[in-house]
């Protein structure tokens, strides 16, 4: 007998911000000047007032930001620039994927400034040599860095198919956000709803991720962190990390770049590392939230995997 779809309950309040706050004049000017006019100031001594967060979501070849855009499908990846929704604080910038990978991508950056509106996650050659950052970061068909998937016990659920996937970005007084919403996802033999947010704040270069399932049982969601041959990785008490050279692809210079993702080891069952990634499987639930970080090797305090390291164990999510 085929299963009901679970009626989502709370999902439009969870998929929140039809009217963003108004950000104060201050985050317009920093996203408006250009990287090396951009203030400097360590994340520390960043003023609470200043808004230096911006999101990015248009159609291919448009200059139109747009609040939303949805598919029948679940796939615009070619559709829409930098293939999905983007969000950017001053220390790194992310990306969905807008289509059935719903990956976590990163964008780092040499030093601290707003680049989504100029460079648009490709800024050029000569860009990169005056200090901008680039797409260093390669995903493949992994969840990247702290994306969200299913587990069904045995095998990851790709969220997909769906009967529609919707993208969202917003911008708020001291933070911006983007959400994917993929809908009518058949799983464990019902129909079920995910929804995955990032958060990126305003002097804070971590990033935060949440995962709600709009399910009638709870459900088992799938993160974690990819990696490659060539990257060293580590797993510590709440995190998993890597620090490397990833496959050159877009990026003019390669660099070494982190990333990581901190998580609640009580939310977890016991971290499983396979060929090109960490696994992690959420116990049976309707929400899960993770942190997630990057850097670059030109950033100051940022040179080696010692340093990351370092605040990374010194990081209290």
């Amino acid at each position: 007998m085929k299963s009901k779809r679970t009626q989502r309950k709370g999902a439009p309040i969870l998929f929140v911000g039809l009217t963003c706050l108004t950000v104060c004049l201050v985050g317009f000017n920093a996203m408006a000047q250009g990287p090396g006019k951009r203030n400097q100031q360590k994340q520390s001594n960043v003023c609470p007032l200043e808004n230096k967060t911006a999101i990015s979501l248009k159609w291919k070849d448009s200059t139109q930001q747009v609040q939303s855009i949805s598919s029948a499908t679940g796939n615009l990846y070619k559709q829409v620039s930098h293939h999905g929704p983007a969000v950017e604080n001053e220390f790194a910038a992310y990306r969905f994927y807008f289509d059935h990978k719903v990956s976590i991508d990163v964008y780092n950056k040499v030093k601290p400034g707003l680049e989504l509106e100029e460079a648009a996650w490709y800024p050029t050659k000569e860009q990169q040599q005056q200090g901008w950052g680039a797409d260093q970061y390669k995903v493949w068909s992994t969840v990247g860095c702290g994306g969200v998937r299913l587990w069904d016990g045995s095998k990851e659920v790709f969220l997909n198919p769906v009967t529609k996937r919707t993208a969202r970005v917003c911008k708020e007084a001291n933070h911006s956000y983007m959400e994917m919403l993929s809908e009518g996802i058949p799983y464990m033999g019902d129909t079920i709803d995910v929804l995955v947010r990032l958060t990126v704040f305003s002097g804070r270069r971590e990033a935060k991720v949440e995962a709600f399932a709009f399910s009638a049982k709870p459900v088992k969601f799938l993160t974690g962190l990819n990696f490659h041959p060539q990257t060293e990785t580590a797993a510590g008490l709440n995190y998993v990390a890597s620090w490397g050279i990833h496959p050159e692809d877009v990026a003019a210079f390669q660099m070494k770049i982190g990333a990581a993702v901190w998580y609640n080891p009580a939310d977890f069952e016991p971290l499983v590392k396979v060929d090109d990634v960490f696994r992690l499987v959420s116990k049976p639930t309707h929400y899960l939230s993770t942190w997630i970080t990057t850097a670059c090797e030109k950033e100051v305090g940022m040179a080696d995997f010692a340093q990351f390291s370092s605040y990374l164990n010194a990081f209290k999510p």
